[in-house]
């Protein structure tokens, strides 16, 4: 397999993923459940970044993976750059959101990730570089392109957690309607 087609198939990946992810976000929208359950305004401006670094990440193994397997690496690395710079300033945004106060809803795994995916960020930003050198070949992207889709699938991963997490405590908080159940009908 040449590395066209791998890199084709990293796209096809990638475009799987963000179009599942897309998908559940509308359905998460869609039934208001993150206004009942947002602990405060901090925490549902951090998810909504969340959500936009997400949408981030899985763009650039998209967009960089279907450039490069088409076009000249310098057109790969023109684009790998421009995402580059989107996610960067997504992620600061969301390592800024998360410091506010309750800014993560007192979420330890979504700290957690936070703290890994910037640096995850900050390598692969630079990666293609390291391993290519000023105009790096197609090839040195791929580690890159793999550690995007990774770092995606973790804060994915820890989205939808956080979103378990919170249904089961607001389950656990109401009271049940056992005696609703008894009644004659």
């Amino acid at each position: 397999m040449n590395s066209s087609e791998f890199l084709l198939g990293l796209g096809g990946v990638a475009a799987t993923l963000i179009g599942t992810f897309i998908v559940g976000v509308f359905f998460y929208l869609d039934t208001d459940l993150h206004r009942m359950m947002m602990a405060s305004d901090a925490a549902d401006h951090y998810l909504r970044s969340g959500v936009r670094w997400v949408f981030a990440v899985y763009a650039l193994p998209l967009f960089v993976a279907l450039t490069l397997a088409v076009f000249d690496p310098i057109w790969g690395a023109l684009t790998f750059i421009g995402i580059s710079v989107i996610v960067l300033l997504s992620t600061v945004d969301t390592g800024r959101r998360m410091l506010k106060r309750r800014g993560s809803g007192e979420s330890i795994g979504l700290v957690v990730n936070q703290w890994v995916c910037t640096g995850a960020v900050v390598v692969l930003v630079s990666l293609p570089w390291i391993l290519g050198g000023w105009v790096p070949p197609a090839t040195a992207f791929i580690p890159s392109i793999v550690l995007a889709l990774a770092a995606a699938f973790a804060s994915t991963v820890a989205l939808i957690m956080k979103q378990f997490d919170l249904t089961a405590a607001m389950a656990e908080s109401s009271p049940s309607d056992l005696e609703s159940d008894d009644a004659p009908r």
